[in-house]
């Protein structure tokens, strides 16, 4: 390949990616409601010259390069969070802004740049005979992601059909190789207790009070240690091969977290005492750590066991309508996921990226401080579509996305228009090296 002329392409789609990603910023696209996101990713897949582009019945958009019979995917999700607190905004977060070398705005880093990255990857592809006969590249613009991360491709590989040879998913990266992350469930704890007058407590039974003496469980559960004596070992126990067979890739993601993150409660009034009470938690699962041992490490906290039959501990399902009014009911576990940094889709991204930009992190003048010592292989913070493609489907998948982690979901959300020419550049390079490997 000519490394060369691929860099020089994609430099000279820079304007056209900036401005086709500002475009997509001024279109409003929360979960369920990524319609706009959408059709405008279609016109663009077309304009650009995609051979075939469809839009499926939960409203992914799905844009095909190459005919052939074994797929290469690249996954954007086109849904974005909401603002969140107005005042935390120097700018509108819906008309950005663009300097030389920034683009500001809603969506920009997470993760709107990794599609625009994508498309324009799949047309230097195209222009410069890099794909394969054998091959088909599909860009896939997924809907839903930030309410149920993976339910989208959960839905392309059980109802589309689809299943790629390996998904690269196009999140933000820092301008690293990301191999990996933590998966995480959503669980509700429920318990029950009987309401009387407020003016005599003692006959009632305060549900509040048997919650409080779980949620200490909870706590400790997440901050306790693994000495011995310790009736409750913290989380922290699986980065130790004494408890966890997989401890060498715990210790790579990192440990798993437990924390509250809403309450519930009913009670007859003010006066009177609360005869419910419910807690949603936020479970982050390093590798050893499935759902079912999750929820059993609760049921098996002291507290719980102490009012056991009063207890419910659950997971949480999602059924929210996609924008085109599809229903695709999911339970709320997120599995964790790792690609060996020695597979073949590692090597291969790692050799795309080398070849073309040397074995640092790049990024523009303003950032590269803050890239260039960091880890070129790592992973993930937060979760991606990888726990359904790799997690749940055994799909492998690897990241590489233009803008930073950090940057999502966070107010004054900007990222770099280098970053949209090096992501284009190493896409349109990968398919060829991984045909080689």
């Amino acid at each position: 390949m000519n490394y060369e002329e691929i860099k020089r392409k994609s430099e000279n789609y820079k304007s056209d990616m900036t401005k086709f990603l500002r475009e997509l910023v001024q279109i409003k696209g929360e979960s369920a409601e990524e319609k706009g996101h959408a059709l405008r990713l279609k016109e663009e897949m077309e304009k650009v010259g995609f051979d075939k582009v469809e839009i499926d019945p939960q409203g992914n958009v799905l844009g095909y390069m190459g005919n052939g019979p074994r797929i290469i995917a690249f996954d954007g999700h086109i849904d974005t969070v909401g603002i969140g607190e107005i005042r935390n905004w120097t700018f509108d977060p819906y008309e950005g802004y663009e300097t030389e070398e920034e683009i500001g705005g809603r969506g920009t880093s997470d993760q709107l740049g990794g599609i625009v990255s994508a498309v324009y990857g799949a047309k230097i592809m195209k222009e410069l005979e890099l794909i394969d006969p054998e091959y088909t590249i599909l860009v896939v613009g997924s809907v839903q992601e930030e309410d149920c991360d993976g339910l989208c491709w959960q839905y392309i590989i059980k109802e589309d059909k689809i299943r790629p040879e390996f998904v690269v998913s196009t999140e933000p990266t820092d301008s690293g190789i990301y191999r990996g992350q933590r998966g995480r469930m959503e669980i509700r704890v429920e318990v029950k207790g009987i309401s009387c007058h407020g003016s005599a407590p003692e006959r009632g039974d305060n549900a509040i009070y048997k919650m409080a003496d779980i949620l200490q469980d909870i706590r400790s559960l997440n901050e306790n240690s693994v000495s011995e004596g310790t009736e409750i070992k913290g989380l922290i126990k699986m980065l130790d091969k004494k408890y966890n067979s997989e401890w060498k890739e715990a210790n790579f993601l990192g440990r798993g977290t437990i924390t509250v993150s809403q309450i519930f409660y009913t009670s007859p009034s003010r006066c009177a005492v609360a005869d419910f009470c419910a807690v949603s938690l936020d479970r982050r699962m390093t590798a050893g750590e499935t759902w079912e041992y999750c929820l059993e490490e609760i049921r098996q906290l002291p507290a719980v066991k102490k009012y056991k039959n009063d207890v419910t501990i659950l997971m949480y399902d999602y059924d929210r309508p996609s924008y085109t009014g599809l229903v695709y009911p999911i339970e709320c576990y997120f599995p964790t996921w790792t690609l060996p940094e020695d597979h073949k889709v590692t090597l291969s991204l790692k050799e795309a990226y080398e070849s073309l930009y040397g074995e640092k992190r790049t990024g523009s003048k303003s950032i590269i401080e803050t890239r260039i010592n960091r880890p070129l292989v790592d992973k993930w913070t937060f979760s991606t579509n990888g726990v359904s493609i790799m997690g749940r489907n055994g799909i492998p998948v690897i990241g590489f996305g233009p803008g930073a982690e950090a940057q999502a979901h966070a107010p004054n959300e900007k990222s770099w228009k280098n970053d949209l020419v090096v992501c284009a550049a190493v896409y349109a390079a990968l398919p060829e090296i991984y045909k080689t490997k």
